[in-house]
């Protein structure tokens, strides 16, 4: 009996939005079917890397490919927490306030150089990101789903930035970096321009609907008891080492392993495998750990040295 080859409709789906950002993104595949991943596994989405490496270019293209509603924010150091949320106005007419919604009402927002910006404005997006909601004059207002964080960020040792606070690190499913692209690539982007020619008339390729349906898809993915198990030891295994002084909490358990979902869905899977644990162990969990940091080596070299210590120490199911 032959085997059914023909791709599904969610295959097709996903295939059609790696084509749409990968036409103005060019180079470095990983960071695209990262941000995919994390669009899917209803997650936020930090990218850090050194300005001119198309940060701004991957996450704008990501907005333009689904049919949603986009708002972006270019964070400075004199915004304040309204200018996220919004701002209740007196209306002479009716002797009442009326509330003008911030840019955090969207579908995608686009949070451009985030650590540029005070803490406080910083942490207006907290309870966004943590309850799709936000609380404004006593009341609780709700975002419309799908709703997604897609913040930038330059390194922190650049003048005029901010620590982000480590309870708002541990709301971003992932961090990515992107690094400078390969010489093929960055020969393209001068070639093509494509942040000024493809971007701006790039189309939709899938609608919000759609972004619904393929995440409700990825919730309905297996996770076996011995992946499970699996990724509670890596954990546990962070929790033990002598060089962490925070381990990976049981919130980053449960990013972990909805992220291991998502990639399986990608993978055209209906279960996962323990490759899609250890494919997203480093961009999920790195973030999430504090490292006891030796002088010579930096915070996340020491985290992504920990977690890979952890999957060498913790036998993956069969």
């Amino acid at each position: 009996m032959m085997r059914d080859t023909t791709p599904s409709p969610t295959h097709d789906a996903i295939e059609r939005l790696r084509r749409s950002i990968g036409s103005v993104f060019l180079g470095n595949p990983s960071a695209v079917d990262g941000a995919i991943c994390c669009l899917l596994a209803r997650g936020h989405l930090l990218i850090e890397d050194v300005p001119g490496v198309g940060k701004t270019i991957l996450a704008s293209a990501i907005a333009r490919s689904v049919d949603c509603t986009f708002s972006r924010i270019q964070l400075t150091p004199d915004m304040m927490p309204a200018d996220v949320i919004g701002v209740s106005i007196y209306d002479k007419e009716s002797g009442q306030f009326a509330f003008k919604p911030g840019p955090v009402f969207a579908n995608i927002l686009l949070a451009d150089e985030i650590n540029r910006t005070t803490p406080r404005t910083q942490s207006a997006l907290l309870e966004a990101m943590s309850e799709g909601s936000v609380s404004v004059d006593g009341r609780t207002l709700t975002l419309d789903p799908p709703f997604m964080v897609i913040a930038t960020q330059n390194p922190y040792e650049f003048e005029g930035t901010y620590l982000l606070p480590e309870n708002q690190l541990d709301r971003f499913l992932m961090r990515i970096g992107l690094g400078y692209p390969a010489p093929e690539d960055e020969a393209k982007v001068i070639e093509l321009r494509p942040a000024s020619t493809v971007l701006s008339s790039l189309a939709p390729v899938m609608h919000r609907e759609d972004v619904i349906g393929l995440q409700r898809a990825v919730d309905a993915v297996r996770v076996d008891r011995s992946l499970v198990d699996y990724i509670v030891a890596l954990a546990n295994a962070t929790r033990r080492h002598d060089g962490v002084q925070v381990g990976l909490s049981p919130r980053g358990s449960l990013a972990l392993a909805q992220a291991a979902r998502a990639s399986a869905l990608m993978d055209g899977r209906e279960y996962a495998i323990p490759e899609d644990v250890t494919s997203n162990i480093i961009r999920v969990c790195a973030h999430r750990i504090i490292p006891r940091v030796a002088m010579a080596e930096s915070e996340q070299n020491a985290s992504r040295r920990i977690l890979e210590e952890a999957m060498r120490s913790v036998p993956a199911p069969v």
